[in-house]
């Protein structure tokens, strides 16, 4: 009896040893993107599998909407930005932790026990929890296509809100998209498309679906490089005409304050400029500013927008800077997501609506590292 518990507790561990191996990916027969944060394409199991090499290390997260609802009475459109977040990845044995910063609640402070005092004061949020499939290896591999495949930007609450119906997200109908999963040095793009199914309740919804109880969408993934330490923030002065870093409650709150000073801070949002020559009364700018326009824009409102929107040149000039700001069309095949590109984008909806700007910016100190603008196109 002893000989058969025995037998029987080897081909146990020969089971589970055999799916560990089994799990761990032939990362050599994988399509390789190399950037930021370098991934594979498994095409196989339609799966994004990601390195992982610094931990506890900061970086931006930005989840869109590349491609949207098309109804304004729902905000949902195409090229919509959801926050910007400072991100970090922890590791504990197998797991790995996507963790979210709170910036709401900062020490401006040279002193690390300050610095840490805050951090353990105030909650963090975890994002997502992976799992390493690759321990043989010095570097983490985790299995990304579940955060990807994912209602990352609320789209099924928002539609709860608004009584248009409880959609959740279907992922036999939602996965990856390739043609915009991306990797460069200082930035990877990853997209998916994402069904959320359920029943409408409202009145809007179906005017906008072409099948009431299913709602695709794409959503947009971002991993990018912090800026480096060259910028200077802008105190927030409201009446600069400039937007602060937060809409809602006005900013930040630093508890390295000196006793008496106000504990609210905030900056102003605002791209990176420099002069060539600090000490030229006018000189051309280190790196321009340089908004494209989306090329469905049509004939003759797209030229009439490169026109207007090139008038801010003059500004530029008469605060000093030369050919420090141009606007141009967007390439063909760039992705008008992709954080490089500062963008005007032309949205159509079934009602008109608004036209509004947004960002994708540095929530440290208000450094604007896109510009993105989305115009409506029932606007004339």
């Amino acid at each position: 009896m002893l000989d058969l518990t025995r037998a029987v507790m080897v081909l146990l561990c020969l089971s589970w040893l055999g799916m560990a191996l089994a799990e761990e990916p032939d990362l050599a027969s994988y399509e390789a993107h190399d950037g930021f944060v370098d991934f594979w394409w498994d095409e196989e199991k339609g799966r994004i599998l990601l390195r992982v090499d610094d931990f506890d290390t900061p970086f931006i997260y930005q989840a869109s909407l590349p491609r949207g609802i098309g109804s304004n009475d729902l905000g949902l459109d195409r090229g919509q930005l959801g926050a910007t977040k400072i991100v970090r990845f922890l590791r504990s044995g197998p797991k790995v932790l996507l963790v979210e910063d709170n910036l709401q609640y900062r020490a401006d402070s040279t002193n690390e026990n300050e610095r840490q005092a805050i951090a353990e004061s105030f909650a963090r949020s975890v994002i997502w929890g992976f799992t390493d499939i690759d321990p043989v290896e010095e570097s983490t591999i985790v299995d990304a296509t579940a955060f990807l495949v994912r209602d990352a930007h609320g789209v099924g609450a928002r539609l709860a809100r608004l009584n248009e119906g409880n959609y959740q997200v279907d992922s036999a109908r939602s996965a990856v998209f390739l043609p915009r999963t991306k990797a460069f040095p200082d930035n990877s793009e990853f997209e998916a498309v994402v069904t959320l199914a359920g029943q409408p309740t409202g009145r809007h919804l179906p005017t906008v679906t072409p099948d009431r109880s299913a709602v695709t969408v794409h959503v947009h993934h971002s991993f990018i490089r912090l800026p480096d330490d060259g910028y200077e923030p802008l105190p927030y002065d409201p009446r600069s005409g400039v937007i602060g870093l937060r809409y809602d409650d006005g900013g930040f709150l630093d508890y390295a304050s000196p006793i008496g000073d106000p504990l609210v801070q905030d900056f102003g949002r605002r791209h990176r400029l420099e002069k060539v020559d600090p000490s030229a009364e006018v000189s051309e700018a280190v790196e321009p500013i340089v908004y494209y326009l989306d090329p469905g824009a049509p004939e003759p409102v797209r030229s009439a927008l490169l026109d207007g929107a090139r008038w801010w040149a003059q500004a530029f000039e008469a605060a000093g800077y030369k050919d420090a700001y141009c606007v141009e069309l967007l390439p063909d095949g760039a992705d008008p997501m992709d954080v490089r590109y500062n963008v005007i984008q032309w949205v159509h909806r079934s009602t008109r609506g608004w036209s509004y700007g947004g960002s994708v910016l540095d929530p440290r100190t208000g450094e604007i590292l896109k510009g993105h603008v989305t115009l409506g196109s029932l606007r004339v």
